[in-house]
């Protein structure tokens, strides 16, 4: 099995001790890092490749830790808009998603994480079946849902098909090398108590996760209080669902009570601070939650709520709105925020023991951020040129499970332009709709 040689590059490892090797040397075999360390290393090992780093900064591959990809299709519209879920969303997935919709956008969303560095995604959906077929043809690791709600859906005639949609998207995916299936009921306001319960235990004679969006709205909130008398968390912890599976997103609006409830359950957490800001929906207790030593990672939410897919974004927003809202420079350094992206991504989606940090034994999910263009110089501090310089267009090579996908900020093998070209055909039929409906 040839080696593969990464050589020139300061590596941020992000392991225990948070080592920091420069003019560091990287030896992958298969899919697999075999070693770590010095230029001397490259001395011990032979190769039948070798990728120059150039001066890059290698860091293991960013987690993002929720999204819905296939809406890259929607992405900018109505995004100024009150109401857009009702307005937009449902409407137009309930005439338009389809097979062929879900498949093109989430190649579309694929190639913009992967050229900016993600290497593994969380993602919730319908026809999640071809979202992984779009994962595995393009390389990238996922963490896949199939999306439960109470209203007929585009894959299910039946509220809550989901769930047999599901079943059966999870037995066909599990085991696999990529893929990890799981289910997704949407949210509490969108599944019962019964439902809720039945993807639980679907999640549990499976192994797999489950994920859904939990406190994220004001009138989610008021609605379990009325009802029940209880928060939206209080209600799903009555229902015996929260556990190391489950893994939620948003949780803006939480109390105390409920960061007790989380912490205990030890739940996954997926930090969207980019799509909570710009839809105005308030800022969740990170401070808290790092405290706790809480699993959580940053997520970039759907391409219609925080319009890009890429994780360097949403470091240098989840830095900055948090020490704003604590009114506190000091809080979330640049290291710490670096590890959120990677190793933290990795702890929220419960594959931390392979992926998030770069070390031997750890599966080989690698990215390169050049440093020669004018915004990453000079360099006192790594972490921060990451947080508060990068951005996406910094990323040079892709490396996921040993396989190079992206060499000199171009894809080795993939052909965007044809799915460009498709998606252009699906926007102006998206257009027509909005226009027919009258939605603009």
């Amino acid at each position: 099995m040839d080696r593969l040689i990464i050589k020139d590059v300061s590596i941020l490892t992000m392991n225990s001790e948070k080592k920091i090797i420069e003019n560091g040397v990287v030896v992958i075999k298969g899919d697999v890092i075999e070693a770590v360390g010095d230029k001397r290393l490259h001395e011990k090992y032979k190769a039948g490749r070798v990728i120059d780093g150039n001066n890059g900064i290698l860091i293991p591959g960013m987690v993002n830790t929720h999204t819905h990809a296939a809406m890259v299709v929607f992405r900018s519209l109505g995004d100024d808009l009150a109401d857009r879920l009702k307005k937009y969303i449902f409407p137009l997935e309930k005439k338009l998603v389809d097979k062929n919709l879900v498949s093109l956008g989430s190649k579309y969303g694929i190639a913009e994480m992967l050229l900016s560095g993600v290497t593994t995604f969380a993602d919730m959906y319908y026809f999640e079946d071809e979202v992984a077929k779009a994962a595995k043809e393009m390389g990238i690791r996922a963490v896949l849902g199939e999306t439960v709600v109470n209203f007929p859906s585009p894959d299910s005639r039946v509220p809550y098909g989901g769930l047999d949609v599901g079943e059966q998207f999870i037995e066909k995916w599990l085991g696999d090398d990529l893929i990890t299936p799981a289910i997704a009921p949407h949210a509490t306001y969108t599944n019962d108590s019964i439902h809720i319960q039945k993807a639980s235990a679907l999640a549990e004679k499976f192994n797999v996760p489950m994920m859904m969006h939990v406190a994220e709205m004001e009138a989610e909130i008021k609605k379990y209080r009325n009802e029940y008398n209880m928060t939206p968390v209080q209600y799903l912890e009555s229902l015996s669902v929260l556990n190391e599976r489950f893994i939620a997103a948003h949780l803006i609006h939480v109390s105390m009570d409920d960061m007790d409830i989380l912490d205990k359950r030890n739940i996954g957490i997926a930090h969207n601070i980019g799509a909570n800001a710009k839809a105005g929906k308030g800022v969740p207790p990170l401070k808290e939650m790092v405290n706790r030593k809480m699993r959580v990672g940053l997520g970039s939410d759907g391409p219609m709520s925080g319009n890009t897919l890429d994780i360097i974004n949403q470091m240098s927003l989840a830095a900055k709105i948090h020490k704003l809202f604590n009114h506190d420079r000091t809080l979330f350094p640049a290291r710490d925020i670096v590890e959120m992206a990677t190793l933290g991504g990795a702890r929220a989606l419960k594959l931390d023991n392979l992926i998030g940090s770069i070390e031997p034994g750890k599966k080989a999910d690698l990215v390169i951020l050049e440093t020669d263009s004018v915004n990453m110089q000079p360099i006192y501090d790594y972490y921060a040129t990451l947080v508060y310089a990068a951005n996406a267009g910094n990323v040079d090579t892709v490396i996921v499970n040993g396989k190079v996908l992206v060499r000199n900020k171009c894809f080795i093998e993939y052909e965007i332009e044809k799915i460009q070209q498709e998606l252009k055909a699906l926007n102006l039929k998206i257009k027509m709709e909005c226009n027919y409906s009258g939605m603009n």
